[in-house]
């Protein structure tokens, strides 16, 4: 069970967050600080939160400047909606409830989570649930039978009670309940051979039994929401544990779930409790003072050695079978091969060791922060996988913010790499944390003001520059990066065209059709005018460029460049154009992908399908601008190619697309 979407409504800084989608592996929220990032991830948490997490309380967390509503008896706790979840079904949940209903694959429910900690949902692709009016004829028939034929007062009266439901109240849960129940005491009473009576009874029960199947269907499938985990700061390991004094307050319920958490989770990483390890301290058995001359008593003192030294040997393997796959983690992220971790027992402390590449020994708190953040990141989240967080949702605010920007980038594939057996949702403002090549994946977080509260917004065009500035940052170092990187480059136009050449190389590849060879870099220069600028920047470093222009008016004056054309031969100068099947008259990169874009746009709430097939020769976007106006955003078209390309691969380009797409990896192959 996954989600889909999500909203947010009436928790602390949001007010509304409107509805937006979310991924598959990995979602990611980006704004600055204070836009109520933290407040989503919270209000999620709520819909299946973990045991020890407190539960919604109107006074801390209904929006306090409408606390008042509440106060004054406005509003109730029990009608404010503070969040809500669509969960796709997977295979197994489907099967769980087959039973009961069958479902297909676009079935879906919500939980709706309300200020007063009830769970209500709804249901998409579920068979119909009858109506308490669908039978309030028959029960009144069926009662007046009932009362005629000397019926007992109590089943009377259960009927009076139950004809007082709202007609459009759905027949199921308790109501469904109470009605089978009358219907079972009821069935006795009524004369077999009266058919009228009996075929009312069972169509009653019938109707009861579906309405119930639906309830009990979600009751399964309420067993089975996911958990919903927040982490705001990774619980500490710390770096010395007393063993003793841990075990004590273990065994007086004092135990400081802040502190001790971490130190926990590293005794489960180990397979051991405190008190055990802290009983192997005290040492070997004591010899009895009748060993020599009493046999049984030193066989059986030699046995209780014996079981020591296993003991011994079972805590110096499982201690070092741990410290290999945290070594293995931490290499991963941190990047120095030398690196080792050792978690050593020393008497009554338990200790978690660095050792450097000279063989120096260093405590962990002697690290920096960020080294000590990974590593209990890593235990905490290894001995929890196997348990409580196997197919959890993880809700991951602001992690790694004390790591250094470059570990920040690795510890993101780290992510990526949970996000195949957990669904991951992720704050941040830190450009790092957001590669060039995850745009489809980002929800920006906006606060404009605090009347308006927190908006998630899936595009990412929105009224405060700075929400966004992370993603420019983000694409302004990977930019910076690859400047230089690769002896093979092709400069584009804009950053769509990028992310549109990226994505369909990426998606041929992986199908093993046309592909740019050699892996060229993919330079946006930002407008048609710069390419030659770009061009002779990387021809003065000796390295082969290549230019893709698109054929409009801009990219013809730049395509005349007395620079360009003086600097690369005719061939490497692309024009897009030349790999149309139909001639578009100004085309740019989107007409290369026309029909598919087309399809895209109209699920954007773009429907330009009639005008674009009717007008073959002039450019998509320009149709797009002029229906539609404003709202059209290159960039969100881009950002839902991507996506699209991702989950239906290249094949499901049109054949004329394909065909352009091939034409163009020819001739970038034959310029470089």
């Amino acid at each position: 069970m996954l989600i889909t979407r999500a909203r947010v409504t009436n928790y602390r800084s949001v007010i509304d967050s409107e509805y937006f989608e979310v991924e598959p592996r990995k979602t990611i929220l980006v704004g600055v600080n204070e836009a109520g990032k933290t407040a989503v991830l919270k209000a999620l948490q709520s819909i299946n939160a973990t045991a020890d997490t407190p539960p919604l309380d109107f006074l801390f967390d209904y929006p306090r400047s409408r606390l008042n509503e509440i106060q004054r008896g406005t509003k109730t706790p029990s009608e404010i909606k503070v969040a809500e979840a669509t969960f796709a079904l997977s295979d197994a949940d489907r099967a769980a409830v087959a039973s009961k209903v069958q479902l297909d694959e676009t079935a879906t429910i919500t939980w709706h989570k309300y200020l007063d900690n009830d769970l209500r949902y709804s249901v998409y692709g579920f068979p119909s649930s009858p109506t308490f009016g669908d039978v309030t004829q028959d029960l009144i028939r069926l009662r007046s039978y009932l009362a005629a034929h000397d019926s007992p007062a109590s089943l009377l009266t259960l009927l009076d009670e139950i004809g007082t439901n709202n007609g459009s109240e759905p027949l199921a849960g308790d109501v469904a309940a109470t009605i089978k129940s009358a219907l079972t005491t009821a069935l006795p009473l009524i004369d077999e051979e009266d058919g009228k009576e009996t075929t009312r009874w069972a169509k009653i029960e019938e109707l009861a039994s579906k309405g119930s199947a639906v309830s009990e269907a979600v009751a399964i499938l309420r067993t089975r929401i996911p958990l919903l985990v927040y982490y705001s700061t990774y619980f500490t390991v710390r770096p010395r544990i007393d063993l003793e004094s841990l075990a004590a307050r273990q065994e007086r319920g004092d135990v400081d779930n802040e502190y001790d958490f971490g130190n926990l989770c590293l005794l489960k990483l180990l397979g051991f409790t405190a008190r055990e390890l802290s009983s192997m301290a005290s040492g070997p058995p004591t010899k009895p003072n009748y060993y020599e001359t009493d046999g049984d008593v030193r066989k059986e003192h030699d046995i209780a050695v014996v079981a020591y030294q296993r003991k011994l040997d079972s805590r110096q393997y499982q201690l070092n079978a741990a410290s290999v796959t945290l070594t293995k983690d931490l290499r991963r992220v941190w990047g120095d091969e030398t690196l080792q971790l050792r978690i050593v027992a020393d008497g009554q402390y338990l200790k978690v060791m660095v050792v450097d590449d000279l063989g120096v020994e260093v405590e962990l708190d002697q690290r920096s922060e960020g080294f000590r953040w990974l590593v209990s990141f890593f235990v905490v989240f290894r001995s929890q996988a196997q348990d409580d967080l196997e197919g959890a949702i993880l809700l991951l605010d602001e992690p790694g913010l004390s790591l250094h920007a470059l570990k920040q980038q690795e510890f993101r594939k780290t992510i990526s790499l949970l996000g195949e057996d957990n669904q991951i949702i992720y704050s941040t403002h830190s450009p790092f944390m957001v590669g060039s090549d995850e745009l489809d994946l980002v929800r920006i977080a906006e606060m404009k003001d605090r009347a308006a509260g927190t908006k998630i917004h899936s595009r990412l065009q929105v009224d405060d520059p700075r929400s966004v500035f992370p993603l420019q940052a983000a694409l302004g170092y990977e930019l910076a990066q690859s400047m230089f990187s690769q002896k093979k480059n092709l400069v584009c136009e804009g950053v769509t065209d990028m992310f549109y050449l990226n994505s369909v190389n990426e998606a041929s590849t992986a199908e093993g059709a046309a592909t740019l060879k050699n892996s060229p870099a993919i330079i946006p220069a930002g407008t048609a005018s710069k390419v030659a600028y770009f061009c002779t920047i990387y021809a003065g470093q000796s390295l082969e460029v290549a230019a893709l222009l698109d054929s409009d008016g801009a990219g013809d004056l730049a395509a005349q460049q007395d620079a360009l054309v003086a600097l690369l031969p005719k061939k490497a100068v692309l024009r897009v154009a030349d790999f149309l099947a139909t001639p578009v008259s100004g085309a740019e990169i989107e007409d290369m992908f026309r029909t598919t874009l087309a399809t895209i746009a109209k699920s954007l709430g773009w429907d330009s399908s009639a005008t674009i097939s009717a007008q073959p020769s002039r450019p998509i976007m320009q149709i797009l601008s002029a229906e539609h106006g404003k709202p059209v955003s290159k960039w969100k078209l881009a950002k839902a190619f991507m996506t699209w390309i991702g989950t239906n691969g290249y094949s499901a380009l049109t054949t004329d697309e394909r065909n352009a797409w091939s034409k163009l990896t020819s001739a970038v192959n034959k310029a470089l």
